[in-house]
């Protein structure tokens, strides 16, 4: 939609623990995961609804974990994912 490119990378990393990550602390202010089993609980999924100016909406998938929100395009993304990790499952 505004010229970006954006390619997504599914990998298993090994354990959690043993990673030691370093985000851009000007893009990232918080690292955290989310089990697939998490992901695909009902409960721990929704959409939010947007209207623009000009009247138009849309509507987009959110993925809730306690305070944290998974929204934008990394919950397009997730979504995207899980429908071609899990299919009929999601």
């Amino acid at each position: 939609q505004h010229g970006m490119t954006v390619a997504p990378v599914v990998a298993n990393l090994g354990p959690l623990e043993a990673l030691t990550l370093n985000p851009n602390p000007d893009e990232v202010e918080e690292v955290f995961t989310l089990p697939l089993a998490h992901l695909l609980r009902e409960e721990n999924q929704g959409y939010t609804h947007f209207r623009t100016a000009s009247g138009y909406g849309y509507t987009l998938p959110v993925f809730l974990n306690g305070p944290h929100k998974v929204w934008g395009l990394t919950a397009i993304v997730t979504e995207l994912t899980l429908e071609l990790l899990v299919p009929g499952r999601y």
